[in-house]
């Protein structure tokens, strides 16, 4: 079944070609650049140059603050909480990976 509005958005895109708005486009007649993720290249277009980041990346960021302050830490009691942070930081990480994948 096709969306309600194809026939509207086909009228539109026909209409722009008769009047010539896709007419000397910058990159007309050269090939798309490679994209790692095709599936998704628009949504993380978008996030790029919104300039957010990926939930994975800005965790994987908090993970790497852990495991500097876990290097620097003494105190046995709080060495212990830090590796409980790091584990469940992991497991936010592979989660957020899916969902991003997806």
């Amino acid at each position: 079944m096709d969306h309600p509005l194809i026939d509207l958005v086909n009228a539109r895109i026909q209409k722009a070609e008769e009047e010539g708005a896709f007419d000397n486009l910058p990159g007309a007649g050269k090939p798309l650049r490679k994209v790692e993720d095709p599936e998704n290249e628009m949504i993380n277009r978008l996030v790029r140059e919104s300039g957010s980041k990926p939930e994975f990346v800005t965790l994987s960021r908090e993970l790497e603050r852990l495991r500097a302050e876990l290097r620097e830490t003494g105190d046995r009691t709080r060495r212990t909480e830090i590796m409980k942070d790091m584990s469940m930081m992991d497991a936010r990480i592979e989660l957020a990976r899916k969902a991003w994948s997806k």
